[in-house]
């Protein structure tokens, strides 16, 4: 058995280009400080993106409720890491996003175990309210800062270490592209495909379902802190609705199912504002459009492969 295909190593030839690119932009005094601020959360959208379509696109189940995890990934690596600044940055940023991680994690499991008995807008709204307890906790706590937000948090994950954001980036990615590709992955999609017919065949439903929410959660918390120690200072309204409907927006003009088109939205859809910042007020609908036009090339393009997979079937029954 070949360890590296084809396909393989022309992944692992992109992410290296990619990095090298970015890397000599950066250093090469190419952007200015305004595209150098967009490198980081490019990153984190693009773990976010791949985190909700592992939900959304391959177990098939609507949740609202992505920036909740965030938040709770973000302020949770916030406060540790403000309360260890006596350990060496490193560790201390290592500790806080391991524990971002974990507890978003484990709010994904509280959560997932009950709410994933549930099907469609049932489910879409239950993880909204979701995300929406959580910021309204968030803005009553003292400890959290309440509604002026958490402040002089540790850069850790700017630009100027790139290289650590691209990194965790690319783990998040390999790791769920590895799961989609397992036994367990095939059983997550069987279950968006029948799950009635999953279960006859002896497919353990709710624990492949809590299983790929927990994970989605988890690099969800992990994406939240790195956004928080980019950004410095984080408040409530951040992650609120709006932030679960833009990382869902990501999922979508992508392709459900499709990690590559994932990515691919969420670096557009994250640079394209500020294309169009000098369009003034005629940058929301500018926005607008190209969020249709992608829509409508996304679906053409389904439907060319779908008429070109009902083609071949011809063709095989005619042999």
């Amino acid at each position: 058995m070949k360890i590296l295909n084809k396909k393989t190593i022309f992944n692992i030839a992109i992410m290296l280009l990619a990095y090298v690119l970015v890397f000599v932009l950066i250093n090469s005094g190419i952007l200015s400080r305004q595209y150098k601020s967009l490198i980081v959360p490019i990153c984190v959208n693009i773990m976010l993106a791949v985190s909700l379509n592992l939900v959304t696109g391959f177990l098939g189940e609507l949740s609202l409720g992505h920036a909740g995890f965030m938040s709770i990934g973000a302020y949770t690596s916030a406060l540790i890491s403000i309360n260890t600044s006596f350990l060496p940055p490193a560790l201390s940023f290592f500790i806080a996003v391991v524990c971002g991680c974990v507890l978003a994690a484990v709010f994904g499991f509280l959560i997932g175990v009950p709410v994933l008995r549930l099907r469609g807008d049932y489910l879409a709204i239950v993880t909204l309210a979701f995300g929406e307890i959580i910021k309204s906790v968030i803005n009553y706590l003292n400890f959290t800062g309440g509604s002026k937000g958490l402040s002089k948090i540790p850069l850790y994950s700017d630009y100027n270490n790139f290289t650590v954001v691209f990194i965790i980036m690319v783990i998040c990615i390999v790791l769920i592209s590895n799961l989609i590709n397992s036994r367990d992955g095939r059983a997550i999609k069987s279950i968006r495909d029948n799950d009635i017919a999953a279960e006859s065949i002896g497919i353990k439903i709710s624990k492949y379902k809590v299983s790929a929410f927990v994970i989605a959660a988890a690099f969800a918390g992990l994406a939240g802190s790195l956004y928080a120690h980019n950004v410095g200072i984080i408040k409530p309204n951040i992650f609120d609705y709006n932030k679960s409907i833009e990382i869902l927006v990501f999922v979508v003009l992508g392709g459900m199912g499709n990690i590559p088109g994932s990515i691919i939205s969420a670096i557009i859809l994250t640079v394209l504002p500020e294309f169009l910042r000098g369009a003034d007020n005629l940058r929301m609908l500018l926005y607008a459009i190209v969020l249709i036009l992608m829509m409508i090339f996304n679906n053409s393009k389904f439907k060319a492969n779908l008429s070109l997979n009902k083609t071949f079937r011809k063709l095989g029954k005619e042999d």
